[in-house]
């Protein structure tokens, strides 16, 4: 930004904040909130490939000058938690993290309960069938909309066993992993028969645990659609009538970053 411009965008943004305190209750007045975030923590789950989330202290007391001060550091993969997996993560020369239109993440959302497959397989793959089902019961997916599978994985948290099919790290635990997911042909209808701007599920990937070519990754990846991963309490949300507010750490090329998930419920 140039500095010629500051001033005015200042002026804008005091202007702004103004106007919204002179209109006087906030616009959410009324609404539940609904945290969709698992805390990031030693005990997020990640990918068996990947280290972890790692939190190491840096200082935390009273300074030479008597003040408490606490500053720490983090690392962490781009991919693990609850977080955005963007489409260039499985198609090359797609929006990367920071690429992404902030509509991809605040929209009108749609939970698609799928709960009762998943308990009798745990590697259900939701198909347009299930989606089509959920449209006789609740109406069409409007065009735009966050659609949020919900399998009730979620409640396995953060139990590595009971979430992923298997306890442990490495490649060969990644060989091992059973939960469910999105089929690929699912994942395009959703995009082409439906036009969302992204999808969202409970599990710690969009494919199946067992999937071996990432069908539904590629799919939406393909048509520039994110597809956040490990979100939370989509059991508290009703089928229709919220708001998905899914913000992501905009990584300057990033092929996925941690989210902030809530949900606005009337």
């Amino acid at each position: 930004m140039s500095t010629t411009r500051v001033p005015a965008a200042l002026a804008a943004a005091a202007a702004l904040a103004l106007a919204c305190a002179a209109r006087g209750p906030s616009p959410f007045a009324g609404a539940r909130l609904v945290d969709l975030t698992h805390p990031f923590s030693s005990e997020t789950i990640y990918w068996p490939t990947e280290e972890g989330f790692v939190h190491e202290t840096g200082f935390r007391g009273v300074t030479e000058r008597g003040f408490w001060y606490e500053a720490h550091r983090f690392r962490a993969a781009e991919h693990g938690g609850t977080h955005v997996d963007a489409p260039v993560h499985f198609a090359k020369g797609m929006s990367a993290v920071d690429e992404l239109p902030l509509a991809r993440f605040v929209a009108e959302g749609v939970r698609v309960d799928v709960a009762a497959a998943c308990a009798r397989d745990r590697d259900h793959a939701v198909g347009v069938a299930d989606l089509q089902a959920f449209e006789a019961a609740h109406g069409r997916i409007p065009r735009g909309a966050i659609v949020l599978l919900h399998t009730g994985f979620a409640r396995r948290w953060p139990d590595r066993a009971r979430y992923l099919g298997h306890p442990g790290r490495g490649p060969e635990a990644a060989e091992a992993l059973h939960f469910p997911g999105l089929s690929a042909e699912a994942a395009a209808w959703l995009v082409d028969a439906r036009g969302v701007a992204a999808v969202g599920i409970d599990t710690a990937s969009i494919d199946p645990g067992p999937s071996r070519d990432f069908g539904a990754h590629r799919a939406l990846g393909a048509r520039d659609v994110p597809a956040f991963e490990n979100l939370a309490n989509l059991d508290a949300l009703p089928p229709r009538g919220f708001t998905v507010i899914a913000l992501p750490m905009p990584i300057a090329g990033g092929s996925g970053a941690p989210l902030r998930a809530i949900a606005l419920v009337p």
